[in-house]
């Protein structure tokens, strides 16, 4: 299979997987459910999921775990994800090409049209983090049908 994969992209593979939450998870998303308004979903993700890495699938689909949305958040402050918004979002992940995923307090995630944070232009990419999940779900499924990962 690895020698497949790298004849077919002309790399070796790299990590991919969804990794359980860990103690030091879970510490970090207490945490961050204190720092920042945050959507409860969000908080159920963190519970069990300690960061998504699908290296291979594009540039990659990364949501890092949450001790790094509690540093970027501690470092760089939140992001102005619009004046409808109920608060400033969180940066999540990204997909490995330079743009970030944003979670918005009223659960809804963005993606930026940039690279840069400072005054971001976001696309809604999902009502909510379980309709991002599922066109993650889609992006990957279709990767592995026809190496394709999609726009998302």
């Amino acid at each position: 299979m690895t020698d497949e994969f790298e004849c077919r992209h002309g790399f070796p593979p790299g990590i991919n997987e969804v990794r359980p939450a860990n103690h030091d998870d879970l510490v970090a998303a207490r945490a961050l459910a204190q720092e920042a308004l945050i959507p409860a979903d969000l908080v159920t993700f963190y519970d069990s999921i300690g960061d998504v890495t699908w290296a291979d699938v594009g540039n990659g689909y990364f949501l890092g775990p949450a001790s790094d949305a509690l540093l970027r958040l501690q470092e760089y402050g939140a992001v102005d994800v619009g004046a409808n918004q109920k608060g400033p979002g969180l940066v999540i992940g990204s997909n490995g090409g330079g743009l970030s995923y944003v979670a918005s307090p009223d659960g809804s995630v963005h993606r930026t049209r940039t690279a840069s944070l400072d005054e971001p232009e976001l696309d809604k990419v999902g009502q909510d983090l379980r309709q991002f999940a599922e066109l993650l779900e889609q992006s990957l499924t279709r990767f592995v049908a026809d190496g394709e990962p999609g726009s998302f």
